[in-house]
């Protein structure tokens, strides 16, 4: 399993300076995955409670089992999707999402459902990615695993990390489904993939991208595109592990 968790470790601690989670909150957090942000704000916010919801069975096992790890009793995971949930009312006072809300299928009605579960005046504070062309990470695993490709996303991919991409279409989503205050706020930080370029290899494969580009390939041209992969990540071996450059929008709104 890929770990997001090393992976945003900078965009997380720039998400925690913007979420202001007080004691005795109710916390939802969107696309969960396996539960760093969750359980971050279970401990920030007790006596009151974090839920975490997300499609994926595996990621929300690991959660389970890092929260009894961790003696976390005011945190719960729910398997679902967030766009048709049935949620408890008005009952969150947070809302927040670390790359967890760009796959909605009708992103307007996920929002609406969203704002639905969250109290009036609640905030809701995510992180979501800039255009494709703004991401060294994309642009650099493409080229090496699939060269002269130009299109922004994987082909035949089944989700697209930039739909929220365009700043104007964050702001009207979130204002047709029930939101005033939207404040989009540009986010510059670096992305890591690994100590060294072997075991950065081996992360990136995991990812549904690189997946995609390599499948169709014969054997011959599968280790070209792998060679050409590890020439890439050693290239961006700081020393201190493999970053690449990447943007993103923090995006905060309120419930009406």
């Amino acid at each position: 399993m890929f770990d997001y968790d090393s992976e945003l470790a900078r965009y997380h601690e720039r998400l925690w300076e913007a979420v202001d989670i007080r004691p005795g909150d109710r916390v939802l957090d969107l696309g969960c995955g396996t539960g760093q942000t969750t359980r971050d704000a279970a401990r920030a916010a007790s006596p009151g409670t974090a839920l975490g919801i997300d499609v994926s069975g595996p990621m929300l096992a690991r959660a389970r089992q890092q929260a009894e790890t961790e003696g976390l009793r005011n945190v719960n995971f729910v398997q679902a999707d967030a766009q048709t949930h049935t949620f408890p009312p008005e009952h969150f006072s947070l809302g927040i999402s670390r790359f967890g809300t760009m796959f909605f299928s009708d992103p307007i009605a996920a929002f609406a459902n969203i704002g639905r579960a969250l109290r009036p005046g609640a905030r809701f504070v995510q992180l979501v990615w800039q255009a494709a062309d703004r991401q060294e990470w994309h642009a650099a695993i493409r080229a090496a695993l699939s060269p002269g490709h130009t299109s922004s996303t994987s082909a035949g991919a089944a989700v697209d990390p930039f739909t929220l991409a365009d700043p104007d279409v964050v702001v009207g989503h979130l204002t047709a489904a029930g939101f005033t205050a939207v404040d989009v706020v540009d986010v510059h930080e670096p992305v890591y993939y690994g100590p060294d370029a072997d075991r950065a290899s081996a992360a990136v494969l995991q990812l549904w991208m690189a997946k995609d580009l390599v499948t169709d390939l014969d054997p011959a041209s599968a280790k070209r595109a792998l060679d050409r992969l590890c020439a890439t990540l050693d290239a961006h071996d700081t020393g201190n592990g493999v970053w690449f450059d990447s943007r993103a929008w923090l995006v905060i709104a309120r419930r009406r």
